[in-house]
């Protein structure tokens, strides 16, 4: 029964939805906060580029079949499937959530998790960490060009090269920042991790809660029905378990052995909660993002529970 309970970050997400929910942020408040999570933010993706070693990425990237496949689920599967959901969406769902799968689904793959299944299950850990690494690494650039792609074919918001610059600024130069201080940094912030695990999550909750503070300003609970919940669940249980088995038959099809095969299962098969709710302040910044990233927080506890009794079961079977 554990397994199923949600775990302490989750449940802190849902804190923040509250307290959005019943002390929205607003006025001058609003505003320092918002500086402040553009610092945060900025921070965070420093922080991610000095935790990665440069020759786990080198040596992970002679498996290049491994991390084409992996980049081909998360960039070109997950976005497929989000606009085949869009041929439902006008009689099962609102707009601003189907949207929010649909950003879901351009999103890149987890880190921290995709390497933590991968190694309980018994796969390719120094692949894991690239494939995951890379793939938030192209995720900087693919995610906003998907976005202005697919949600402009939508006819949801426009795009503009102004985004993608604000993204690299806010998001891609910090990376690179740490990612060339890693040399000299990258042992001591690796050490630490009983701080910048605190840091990144703070980060997160923080955003978290500015965009529902917007959203509930601009009434989104009076817009949704308890209905739309149980859809927005049953459709993020449909794209994981659709993207699980194409993982999982085509990683047998590559020609993968056992600890690649289950490599690409769990990193072609995750989205980044981490990478998408900062992207998400950036891509859709001055629109309210309550309901865009309402789809991803079902989704990241959602592949928790099935990733985790997934990759339990292939331990017990090595």
């Amino acid at each position: 029964m554990r397994r199923l309970l949600p775990d302490q970050f989750t449940i802190a997400l849902v804190l923040a939805v509250l307290v959005a929910t019943l002390l929205p942020a607003s006025g001058d408040v609003s505003l320092w906060l918002s500086r402040l999570s553009v610092v945060a933010i900025g921070l965070l993706f420093f922080l991610h580029g000095a935790k990665l070693s440069t020759d786990v990425v080198i040596a992970g990237f002679l498996h290049w079949r491994l991390q084409l496949f992996v980049l081909v689920m998360t960039f070109g599967l997950f976005p497929l499937i989000g606009l085949a959901a869009g041929l439902f969406s006008p009689w099962l769902i609102p707009a601003p959530l189907y949207f929010g799968l649909l950003y879901l689904c351009v999103l890149p793959s987890t880190v921290q998790s995709s390497i933590a299944f991968t190694s309980i299950a018994g796969g390719n850990v120094a692949a894991s960490i690239c494939a995951a690494s890379a793939s938030n690494i192209f995720g900087m650039v693919l995610t906003p060009f998907l976005v202005a792609v697919l949600f402009t074919t939508s006819g949801s918001i426009g795009f503009s090269m102004d985004i993608l610059l604000k993204i690299m600024e806010q998001l891609f130069l910090p990376f690179l920042a740490g990612q060339l201080l890693q040399p000299y940094i990258g042992n001591w912030v690796r050490a630490r991790k009983s701080i910048t695990t605190p840091f990144d999550r703070g980060s997160i909750l923080l955003v978290v809660y500015l965009a529902f503070s917007e959203a509930v300003s601009e009434g989104i609970w009076s817009r949704l029905a308890p209905k739309d919940f149980i859809i927005l669940i049953i459709a993020d249980c449909l794209i994981l378990a659709l993207v699980l088995a194409a993982t999982s038959l085509g990683g047998r099809a590559m020609g993968f052995n056992r600890a690649d095969r289950i490599t690409a299962l769990f990193c072609g098969s995750k989205k980044s909660l981490a990478s998408g709710v900062p992207m998400a302040g950036v891509i859709f910044a001055g629109q309210s993002i309550g309901a865009i990233v309402l789809p991803l927080m079902l989704f990241h506890q959602i592949q928790l529970i099935v990733c985790a009794w997934i990759a339990r079961s292939l331990a017990e079977k090595s």
